[in-house]
């Protein structure tokens, strides 16, 4: 797999990392690993979704405020 981008917080508990596995089959080729060492996978299509919401600022209340 290879790192695409590390979400780190405020925390000592790790960060959340964002994968690209070019082997996976293509419904599970975007990895999401979270802290506590779960993971989401799914399609590119399917992450480009939420790009593209967060590009147009549908996930902008989901942001914390610091």
């Amino acid at each position: 797999m290879r790192s695409v981008a590390k979400f780190c917080g405020q925390c000592d508990c790790g960060c959340p990392e964002l994968f690209v596995d070019d082997t996976a089959p293509v419904e599970r080729q975007v990895v999401i690993t979270d802290d506590f060492g779960q993971r989401v996978e799914m399609s590119l299509d399917q992450f480009g979704s939420i790009v593209e919401a967060a590009k147009s600022g549908s996930l902008d209340s989901l942001a914390l405020v610091r």
